[in-house]
């Protein structure tokens, strides 16, 4: 008999929820830790099923997750500050890395908060480890990828309580087979807002007098 790869998946999945239910919310957090430093983990199918199956805490459950996985992701950004360029060369073209550099200088927070929001197969470890050579600050790096993860982790979880877990197969398969796309309308659309947020800076600075010498002179 022939076992097919969503079947094991789901089997995998049962064995973590049952291994980890004695630790609650816990179990969780560090699954992602786990899932985030080194070893993948289905951890976005394993919040689905604590969430449907206890829909009053699906919050806390995503919550959790994302606490779980910024700090899983800790590994990865300070293994780029300690000399992940080498590392990072050898994966990218040199175009593509100075694409990454720019990218950090402009906005580094979006730079890893998008692709933390994205599901696999974005290869959010690379932009983690990006982030450390190109020296950016833990705590902006830390909060980018708890709130990324954690407006992953919500959005599915709710589809999921709100429609059934097999919605979120689907809606997952959508995003894999169109996944440039929805990256180029969320770049347009992040430029768009950053666009409009410095034309107000600028537009509300426009009425501030400048700072002059004084043309009287000093006294005599």
């Amino acid at each position: 008999m022939k076992i097919s790869p969503a079947s094991l998946l789901h089997k995998w999945n049962a064995a973590l929820l049952v291994a980890m239910a004695p630790f609650g919310f816990w179990g969780l957090g560090a699954l992602a830790i786990i899932d985030s430093a080194a070893i993948f983990l289905p951890i976005d199918a394993l919040v689905i099923e604590y969430s449907v199956q206890n829909h009053a805490r699906f919050l806390l459950y995503c919550f959790t997750a994302a606490v779980g996985a910024a700090i899983g992701s800790l590994l990865p950004f300070y293994l780029g500050r300690a000399g992940g360029e080498l590392f990072l060369m050898k994966r990218i073209n040199r175009q593509r890395y100075e694409q990454l550099r720019d990218r950090f200088e402009r906005q580094e927070f979006l730079a890893i908060m998008i692709p933390a929001m994205m599901p696999p197969p974005m290869p959010v470890k690379l932009f983690e480890i990006a982030a450390g050579v190109f020296e950016m600050r833990t705590a902006w790096f830390f909060c980018a990828i708890l709130l990324g993860k954690f407006i992953r982790f919500t959005v599915i979880a709710t589809i999921a309580v709100l429609y059934g877990p097999a919605l979120i197969s689907t809606f997952n398969s959508a995003l894999k087979e169109h996944q440039g796309t929805i990256l180029a309308v969320a770049s347009v659309l992040i430029l768009l807002l950053v666009f409009w947020v410095t034309r107000k800076i600028f537009d509300r600075r426009k009425g501030e007098k400048l700072p002059v010498e004084d043309t009287n002179g000093p006294a005599k």
